[in-house]
């Protein structure tokens, strides 16, 4: 039995999608916050890119581990372009719940930002959690990461 192998073909030239840049920091330090609103969650879990054409777009991946302290409270994780939280303004992309207070969830998330700018951005991961209760992020000093890649329009 003969074996047929497809050539994967790169994109034609001017075609969008190709990948451009890569930008991607990392933080393994346990952050909290006891913030019932959206807070920096970790200086270092944040990237800055500059897109090179106002039509390409920012994909944004990433993960870290999220707990809170207390027995039935949420802990909320967003991104935010700058000042623009790009999550849902309540509950952000990641909404942890807890039952007993010690358990924690490893989380992934990506969103595709249409930024529409060649001006510097800044997208950072920020926390917030539930009233009278503490909200962690890279719980247990889990390594958390951020990762943007700008792709072409």
């Amino acid at each position: 039995m003969a074996l047929t192998y497809l050539k994967s073909r790169g994109l034609a030239s001017g075609v969008g999608g190709k990948v451009l840049q890569v930008v991607s920091a990392s933080d393994s330090t346990q952050r909290t916050t006891t913030s019932t609103s959206f807070v920096t969650a970790s200086n270092t879990l944040s990237v800055s890119i500059t897109p090179s054409s106002a039509s390409n777009k920012i994909l944004i991946v990433g993960h870290t581990t999220v707990t809170n302290n207390t027995a039935n409270k949420s802990t909320y994780l967003t991104i935010y372009r700058g000042a623009t939280n790009l999550g849902d303004a309540s509950s952000g992309f990641v909404n942890f719940y807890t039952v007993d207070g010690v358990d924690y969830n490893s989380n992934a998330f990506t969103f595709l930002d249409s930024p529409s700018s060649t001006s510097a951005l800044t997208y950072q991961v920020y926390l917030k959690a539930d009233a009278s209760s503490t909200g962690y992020v890279n719980a247990n000093s889990a390594k958390g990461s951020i990762t943007v890649l700008e792709i072409a329009g």
